[in-house]
């Protein structure tokens, strides 16, 4: 008894793409210094998916700018399969050498693919 509800939405991000795209963000953190400073994983995820969805920025009510964000919880599978492609090229590039952790997520991640 009672209503039915349907909704059609894609599949959300997965727990194990999570578990590879933290690693790859710890070794971009310990290895790249960008425009002078060493920025936290967290700081490099909001870097990445700015760059794979062209975030804009804006002024912060007390200087700097304020990026609106992106939340990669709510983002589907291909999305977060894009930004840990982005985040491989963009630390290949720059000649981040991937941990362990990092390789065997990433190895693990382009199998699957």
């Amino acid at each position: 008894a009672g209503a039915v509800v349907v909704t059609l939405a894609r599949d959300i991000r997965s727990l194990p793409q999570n578990r590879k795209m933290w690693p790859m963000l710890t070794d971009l953190s310990k290895q790249i210094v960008w425009y002078g400073e060493k920025l936290t994983k967290e700081e490099w995820k909001d870097v990445m998916t700015a760059g794979l969805t062209k975030q804009r920025a804006v002024p912060g009510i007390d200087g700097g700018f304020v990026m609106l964000g992106v939340s990669t919880s709510k983002q589907s599978k291909e999305w977060l399969g894009q930004l840990i492609e982005l985040i491989y090229a963009f630390g290949s590039e720059r000649g981040v050498q991937w941990s362990e952790p990092a390789l065997a997520a990433y190895n693990q991640y382009r199998e699957a693919a």
